[in-house]
């Protein structure tokens, strides 16, 4: 095991050092290049890696750089509803798993609205669920009921709210996750859900730009201490229900001690990320408001950004064996 690590740390060290010796003389030359077609003077290679350092910053370290925003209707109802006190404000019962509910509450928006052609702007589907589990171990009801929620439920409430949205010219916002865009280990069925809602969203958003309607992924990192979608209790109940269910040849197979060490490592995972979902709420609502939203929002660590970019970038030999 120390020496698969010793040699991830070398392949890592020498891509740094590739990327570097490349930026460093091929990004001059091609700017030079450029530079020389558009009649400009030619630069160093300083300037080179300094402008590139610059761009990285204003990417990933500086806030978002403000696009505008959508026309309040009604500023002293939005002044109201951000005070928490408007009673125009109104509470839904919605499962969204339920079609039936999903209908009626798609009837009570219409009731409350006070032009039912324009008046509703944005749906955005927030309700998910997740687990954990490896495949061996995870059954098909489980698959099932997490897709129903965080997949089906996102296309139910879509479907049943677009007319509105669409005549709205207004936006669907759809909080898939970093699971959505890369696999890990023991989420199968949390990353089948994400990765669908992706797929669904790229879709909607092809349809939906000839009728001027906006769409919108946001991707979180890790929030795990900010939401306690997953405790160490919850854990310990699921753990128990996984090897329970496990057909025998798979606790043969696996055993018990490794699959106590591999619940001991999920346990810890619990409290980590980041504990304040702020990001996240910031950009669902830039999603909602600005006049040019973004396709797809990354509220995330750095080191989540830099992963994902390396696991949907980099040819999947090389990621596996840098992560896996």
């Amino acid at each position: 095991m120390a020496s698969v690590s010793a040699l991830r740390a070398a392949l890592l060290g020498s891509f740094s050092v590739l990327v570097t010796v490349l930026l460093g003389f091929g990004l001059p030359s091609l700017l030079n290049l450029g530079a020389r077609a558009l009649g400009l003077p030619e630069t160093s290679v300083t300037e080179c890696i300094v402008a590139l350092y610059l761009g990285f910053v204003l990417y990933v370290a500086t806030p978002r750089i403000p696009r505008g925003s959508v026309k309040d209707k009604g500023a002293e109802g939005a002044k109201e509803l951000e005070e928490l006190c408007s009673d125009r404000l109104k509470v839904v019962q919605l499962d969204v798993c339920s079609d039936e509910q999903v209908d009626q509450a798609v009837k009570y928006v219409k009731e409350n609205l006070g032009d039912t052609e324009t008046s509703l702007w944005a749906v955005v589907n927030n309700a998910g669920v997740s687990t954990f589990g490896e495949i061996e171990f995870t059954s098909m009801d489980t698959y099932r009921r997490v897709s129903e929620v965080n997949l089906w439920g996102t296309v139910r409430v879509t479907k049943a709210f677009l007319p509105l949205i669409r005549r709205a010219k207004g936006r669907v916002v759809n909080v898939a996750s970093m699971s959505g865009r890369m696999g890990c280990p023991s989420q199968s069925a949390y990353c089948v859900s994400k990765y669908g809602v992706e797929a669904f969203s790229d879709c909607l958003r092809y349809e939906m730009k000839a009728w001027g309607v906006k769409v919108s992924v946001i991707e979180p990192g890790n929030f795990l201490a900010a939401t306690s979608i997953m405790t160490r209790d919850s854990v310990a109940v699921t753990a128990a229900k996984l090897w329970r269910e496990a057909p025998t040849q798979v606790q043969e197979d696996y055993g018990k001690a490794r699959f106590e060490i591999h619940m001991a490592a999920t346990r810890s995972h619990c409290n980590t990320g980041q504990k304040d979902a702020a990001s996240v709420l910031d950009d669902i609502t830039d999603a909602v408001v600005s006049k040019r939203p973004y396709t797809r929002y990354h509220p995330m660590e750095p080191h989540s950004w830099l992963r994902v970019q390396l696991m949907t970038h980099l040819p999947g030999a090389m990621s596996d064996f840098l992560y896996f």
